[in-house]
């Protein structure tokens, strides 16, 4: 990936330095409300990915993981068999970690079944920020918390229901990539977006 030609906008300080894919994520995508349950899905998964990992390396792998998990539909993935899963565990293009390839599977049947239970997963998941958008006003990325008592919460509850990888760093990573909280610090240029 080639790296970004800097254009004078100020960004968080996260993704200075990187490649043309990691600002265009930032500017078009990080910290934007998602309320379709499909990119909900894909989101849910690519940060279950990221655990342990960069998201640098999760998001240069993000065309992998689309074709792979068949664009992220969530009811072919939920019916995903062992045959389908280990070509997935040799596929390059992917993290072929068996604990999260499996807890894809895993978290693709509980989706489905809390799209049934709230009419949507989007219902049920944006109830931890009172369904609307978090907005805080970090001056720095030092202030940034890893977790909230919302993220805690959505974490113990997704937990209780079977859901895997789906720890409260994960869940505030999740909260922050789907917009339901706006990290982008006050100086960015996508801070008021």
């Amino acid at each position: 990936m080639t790296d970004f030609i800097p254009d004078g906008k100020t960004r968080c300080e996260w993704v200075s330095g990187g490649n043309q894919l990691y600002h265009e994520y930032h500017d078009d995508e990080w910290g934007v409300p998602v309320h379709d349950d499909q990119l909900l899905f894909e989101f849910l998964i690519l940060e279950g990915a990221q655990a342990g990992l960069s998201w640098a390396t999760v998001l240069n792998k993000r065309e992998g993981y689309i074709t792979a998990f068949d664009n992220f539909d969530v009811e072919k993935v939920a019916k995903y068999d062992q045959s389908k899963i280990d070509s997935l565990l040799v596929n390059p293009e992917i993290i072929r970690n068996k604990l999260k390839v499996n807890a894809t599977v895993v978290n693709a049947n509980l989706f489905l079944q809390m799209q049934k239970e709230f009419g949507s997963f989007d219902a049920y998941i944006w109830q931890f920020v009172g369904g609307k958008t978090i907005q805080n006003k970090w001056v720095n990325m030092s202030q940034v918390p890893v977790s909230t008592l919302e993220s805690d919460a959505m974490s113990r509850d997704l937990k209780k229901r079977g859901f895997k990888f789906i720890g409260t760093t994960i869940c505030y990573a999740f909260m922050q990539a789907t917009g339901m909280v706006n990290d982008h610090t006050v100086d960015c240029f996508c801070y008021r977006r």
